[in-house]
């Protein structure tokens, strides 16, 4: 098995249940030195091999799959757990950086197309397995996601594509769209703080005056509070990813977490007011931006054509 970003969360404790059912596992880290590499190296077996592998670095992709081609011929390789992901800012699409989009997609989907291409040959040969991490914000419009959402509903389509194209060879694809779980990256506060910090230095200031600082605090807050109802137990995620891997008729999408199921009801069924709402209430709810708010300058106001065409004279059409 190839298990692609094991450093923390479900790759981590995937790869670990891997190991300790007795398969041979390749799991790739960012840091070799991490916290999550040095416990893989701790307590799995000698079947676990750690790759260092960047998803934004070609080179490092290379190295793996010339790992993986190398310590499979006598095997073969039955399946690949794509798991890598990133964001690094909540906020609104206006006030997060063109460059958070270009990573996002780097990693969360230009990464893991390159990785999976490079190593179909094998799963082709035998007949395997690919498995993917996706997120509801790939399929919903969640407030202030909108760089990391994207990309992940671009990596789904891909994968949906892979599924048909796939079919023939008799290689089964299957996509894991988790609710909120308590993974090292939801649970580090200090790094969210930073985020937020380097987020509002970044803005030019006309943008920030627009919007204000407590409006930024206040989506800040309404996320860590979010956060901090995610689930802390992880094993419905890793055994979704299990029975994608292991099972005769895997599906085509697990939904592991709680509500769900509800969720994904409300956005494909309800009116979108009610949706919208929804995803308020149960995520990020935004309060008016500065410049919007009673006191404040108004925004000039829309021009619409005949006041652009009032010095040259009443309108024809009005006049007859």
């Amino acid at each position: 098995m190839a298990t692609a970003g094991c450093d923390s969360g479900f790759g981590k404790e995937t790869a670990k249940k891997l190991d300790a059912m007795g398969f041979t596992v390749l799991a790739t880290v960012l840091g070799l030195d991490s916290p999550g590499a040095l416990e893989l190296r701790a307590c799995c077996s000698s079947r676990l091999s750690l790759l260092q592998m960047d998803l934004t670095k070609p080179a490092d992709i290379n190295r793996v799959l010339e790992f993986t081609k190398a310590h499979t011929t006598s095997t073969g390789l039955w399946g690949l757990v794509n798991n890598a992901g990133h964001n690094d800012v909540v906020a609104d699409v206006e006030l997060s950086p063109v460059a958070t989009f270009r990573t996002c997609m780097e990693v969360n989907f230009f990464g893991t197309l390159e990785l999976t291409k490079g190593l179909l040959p094998l799963l082709r040969r035998s007949r395997g397995r690919i498995v993917t991490v996706g997120s509801p914000a790939g399929d919903m419009p969640y407030p202030c996601l909108a760089a990391y959402g994207a990309s992940k509903a671009a990596m789904v389509l891909l994968m949906d594509t892979f599924s048909c194209e796939l079919l023939p060879w008799g290689v089964k694809v299957s996509v894991i769209q988790p609710g909120c779980f308590k993974t090292e990256s939801v649970k580090n506060v200090g790094h969210w703080e930073q985020r937020k910090q380097r987020l509002m230095a970044s803005l030019p200031r006309e943008l920030l005056q627009a919007y204000g600082e407590d409006y930024i605090e206040h989506l800040h807050g309404q996320f860590l509070h979010s956060l901090s109802l995610a689930m802390p137990d992880l094993s419905p995620v890793v055994d979704a990813i299990t029975d994608a891997l292991l099972a005769a008729q895997p599906r085509r999408r697990y939904y592991p977490g709680r509500g769900l199921r509800l969720m994904y009801f409300i956005h494909y069924y309800l009116p979108e007011g009610l949706r919208r709402r929804f995803l308020q209430t149960f995520f990020i709810s935004h309060c008016l931006p500065r410049a919007l708010r009673p006191g404040q300058p108004s925004p000039a106001p829309a021009r619409d054509a005949d006041r652009d065409l009032a010095p040259l004279g009443p309108s024809p059409l009005k006049a007859q």
